[in-house]
């Protein structure tokens, strides 16, 4: 299975999975409403691009989040600027694993994240089964060690 898709924001979702919050009197950790809202637009964006069947084998991922800028001097360039990536990453594999994309975000062998901006709030998705330990793109990871 593969697939590539590109979601539009008007304005790239604010928010990471750091977002929990820890509750003294009950003991718990809890969401908070920042954590939620971010949660609900990835999967308002992500859900008509579920797959009929959860991806069963091993899967590369790769998500490009472009965020929105007036200032076209930035457009195409880097944003080493918060969010940090994995925090960010995290609520969106979450989200995809609760729509069925895969059974567990553990199949996720392979990821590459960027971070840019653009003119337009966008997050560009692709990801793949892997079938085995011949396909090209692991192998070349696995021999360059």
């Amino acid at each position: 299975m593969k697939d590539q898709f590109y979601l539009h924001f008007d304005t790239m979702p604010a928010g990471t999975s750091q977002e929990k919050r820890y509750d003294g009197r009950t003991g718990r950790y809890y969401k908070d409403a920042k954590l939620l809202n971010l949660e609900k637009q990835f999967a308002v964006a992500l859900r008509p691009h579920k797959p009929a069947q959860p991806c069963t084998r091993p899967v590369k991922l790769v998500v490009w989040f472009a965020w929105d800028t007036k200032d076209k001097k930035l457009w195409k360039t880097v944003k080493p600027t918060r969010p940090d990536t994995d925090n960010y990453i995290k609520t969106f594999k979450d989200i995809m694993t609760y729509l069925g994309f895969w059974k567990d975000d553990s199949q996720v062998v392979a990821e590459t994240i960027y971070k840019t901006y653009a003119e337009n709030a966008t997050i560009m998705v692709s990801y793949s089964e892997v079938m085995d330990k011949s396909d090209a793109f692991i192998r070349k990871e696995v021999e360059n060690d």
